[in-house]
């Protein structure tokens, strides 16, 4: 599976920003995002029990709104 860059949150720092991948996946479509881990314990504990192979990411709504241009573009209806 290769990442394809489509943007990343403009207020970030250099180097510390949430970042938003397409892949380039076959079998379905799948976007790869790279955020803040969630470690606030009430956040977590509203969010219950998450399986070992899965975590949670916090990301702006500037990063999934790069998400809607890029599904538009493609002149998809949601």
């Amino acid at each position: 599976m290769r990442a394809h860059f489509l943007g990343k949150d403009p207020n970030s720092q250099e180097g510390q920003s949430p970042t938003l991948f397409a892949t380039d996946r076959t079998d379905r479509v799948t976007y790869i995002a790279q955020g803040w881990k969630v470690t606030d314990p009430q956040a977590l504990a509203d969010i219950g029990d998450v399986p070992d192979y899965e975590t949670l990411i916090e990301i702006p709504e500037d990063v999934i709104k790069m998400y809607a241009r890029r599904y538009l573009e493609q002149g998809e209806e949601f």
